[in-house]
C-alpha cells in the first residue's frame, strides 16, 4: 500500500509534467523536496539554471530572493514559489534607501550585493556576487576603488582577507550561520580528530579560522569529491548533508551543530510544491523597472564568473 508521502510525489510529479515545470531546489530544502527537483544547487547554479532551463515554467524551492532572481534573469518566464512565508532574514536587512544613503556620502564607491538581497537592492547595487564567486567578483574590482559589501558582514571580512581589500561591511548576518560558536568547532574537532572543517563563509571569523576551509555549499560538495579524508565536520545548514550523503556514501559526515537549521528554508514541502503547480497561485514578479537595474548587477557578476 504506498504511503502518503508516495501519494504527494506521484501528484507532484503529475502537475510537473502537466504544466512541464522545471523545478530549481537549494541544497537547504528538506531531502523530499530536493530528490523530485530537476536540478539542485547553491544560489549561483540556480540562477544558471533559471536562465538556461527552455521550460516556461519554473518552480523555486528556495527562499524568495531566490525566485526573484530567477525573474530577473528569465522575465518572459512564469516564475512559481511553493511558500510566500520563505524568506531570509539576512537578505531583508538591507533596503535600496540604505545603499542611496551611503552613495550620497561616498558616490565614486562600489557597492557589491550578496545575491542574498531583495530585487531593489540589486537594482541599486553595482555588482552582485553569491558566496562561490564573491572572491572573484571583489578581485575584479579596481583597487583604487572604495567597496561597500552588503549585507552579510561575515561573508565580507572573509573576501576582505582573501583578497587584501579595504572592505566597508553592511552588518548584516545570517542568524543560521553566525550562531555557530567557535567552542563547537572545538569540540567537533576533538571529537573527530583529523576530520577536516568546510564551513560556510556566512560563519563568524573566528569559526572561519578554526576551519579547514570556508566554501560555498558547492565548494564543499567539490571539496569532498577531491579529498582522500574519510570523515568531515561540516559546518553549513543541515540540508547539504543530503547530498553529500547522497553522492559520497563511503564517507562519514559530522554536523557541525545539531541545530543547524533555516526554519524559512524549511518551509517549503511536498504538499505546498504540489498545491502551488496546482493553483499557480504564488507567482513572483518583479516591476520591470527594477527588473532592468537588478539585471545589470547580475549580468556583470555572470560575466566575471
Amino acid at each position: 500500500m504506498k504511503s502518503s508521502v508516495g501519494y504527494l510525489i506521484d501528484r507532484f510529479l503529475k502537475l510537473k509534467e502537466e504544466r512541464s515545470a522545471y523545478v530549481i531546489a537549494h541544497y537547504y530544502q528538506r531531502p523530499e523536496v530536493q530528490d523530485v527537483a530537476d536540478f539542485v544547487g547553491d544560489s549561483y547554479s540556480m540562477a544558471l539554471a533559471a536562465r538556461e532551463t527552455p521550460c516556461e515554467t519554473i518552480l523555486v524551492a528556495g527562499v524568495d530572493f531566490m525566485a526573484e532572481t530567477a525573474v530577473i534573469l528569465c522575465p518572459e518566464k512564469t516564475v512559481l514559489t511553493p511558500e510566500p512565508d520563505a524568506t531570509c532574514p539576512m537578505a531583508n536587512d538591507i533596503t535600496a534607501r540604505d545603499i542611496l544613503k551611503y552613495r550620497e556620502r561616498y558616490p565614486d564607491s562600489i557597492v557589491v550585493c550578496y545575491v542574498n538581497t531583495p530585487a531593489e537592492v540589486k537594482a541599486v547595487s553595482d555588482v552582485c556576487c553569491t558566496s562561490s564567486n564573491a572572491i572573484q567578483v571583489v578581485s575584479s574590482i579596481p583597487p583604487d576603488c572604495q567597496i561597500l559589501f552588503v549585507p552579510d558582514q561575515n561573508l565580507g571580512r572573509f573576501l576582505a582577507k582573501k583578497t587584501g581589500r579595504e572592505i566597508e561591511c553592511w552588518p548584516g548576518y545570517c542568524p543560521t550561520h553566525h550562531n555557530v560558536t567557535a567552542e563547537e568547532i572545538r569540540e567537533k574537532k576533538a571529537l573527530h580528530p583529523g576530520a577536516p572543517v568546510l564551513v560556510h563563509p556566512e560563519c563568524r571569523p573566528e569559526v572561519i579560522d578554526l576551519a579547514d576551509e570556508a566554501l560555498s555549499t558547492g565548494g564543499i560538495l567539490k571539496y569532498v569529491e577531491k579529498s582522500p579524508a574519510r570523515e568531515f565536520i561540516i559546518g553549513t545548514e543541515i540540508g547539504l548533508l543530503h547530498q553529500l550523503q547522497t553522492r559520497f556514501p563511503d564517507r562519514v559526515f559530522h554536523i557541525a551543530r545539531e541545530e543547524f537549521v533555516c526554519p524559512n528554508m524549511k518551509l517549503n514541502t511536498l504538499a505546498n510544491l504540489a498545491q502551488v503547480l496546482d493553483t499557480l497561485e504564488y507567482r513572483i514578479e518583479v516591476p520591470e523597472d527594477i527588473r532592468e537595474k537588478a539585471y545589470r548587477s547580475l549580468e556583470r557578476m555572470l560575466n566575471i564568473s
